[in-house]
């Protein structure tokens, strides 16, 4: 049991991760063991994410202070936090590839997206998207193509022309 004195700090704790993080997921970790839990951990860590087990009612004033009152829904049962600060993307996956792998009876409660509620069918959506580097280089070649395009149809007249001026050039040595 938490003393009195230290649930505002844990509070201010965990508002301050709301506040900051891109995603949150919120599971329910009921059946799974130390290990499965200290391995699910140490995955996530190693993507940056951070993963703690915070009572119900403390994440519920912490995520009030931190303005993000979709949180409150999914704050029943035994429930465990995962924060992502930088990518979206990669706390989806590293549940996904757990849920897959493991044998545990680990679920999905359901997230945040920004402010965006998310249910668990859209987090496991999230997990399919490929890797942020691989869509910024889709989007890069889908704004280069119409450019390289555009310069081969401009470059063609020129290169026509070149060409009828080489047959002209080539006639008149012929002809003498």
């Amino acid at each position: 049991m938490v003393r009195k004195e230290k649930k505002p700090e844990i509070v201010d704790w965990v508002s301050e991760k709301l506040s900051r993080a891109e995603i949150v997921i919120v599971t329910d970790y009921r059946g799974l063991t130390v290990a499965d839990m200290t391995g699910l951990r140490r995955k996530l860590r190693e993507q940056g994410i951070e993963y703690h087990v915070v009572k119900n009612t403390l994440a519920g004033f912490a995520a009030k202070a931190a303005a993000k009152p979709g949180l409150s829904e999914y704050l029943e049962g035994p429930t465990a936090i995962a924060f992502g600060y930088d990518d979206v993307v990669q706390p989806a996956k590293v549940f996904q590839e757990f849920l897959r792998t493991s044998e545990t009876t680990l679920s999905i409660k359901g997230g945040l997206l920004g402010e965006k509620p998310l249910t668990p069918e859209e987090i496991i959506a999230l997990a399919k998207l490929p890797p942020k580097e691989e869509l910024i280089g889709k989007v890069v070649g889908l704004v280069q193509s119409p450019l390289y395009g555009l310069v081969n149809v401009l470059s063609g007249n020129l290169r026509g022309l070149v060409g009828v001026l080489q047959a002209r050039v080539n006639q008149m040595e012929q002809g003498g």
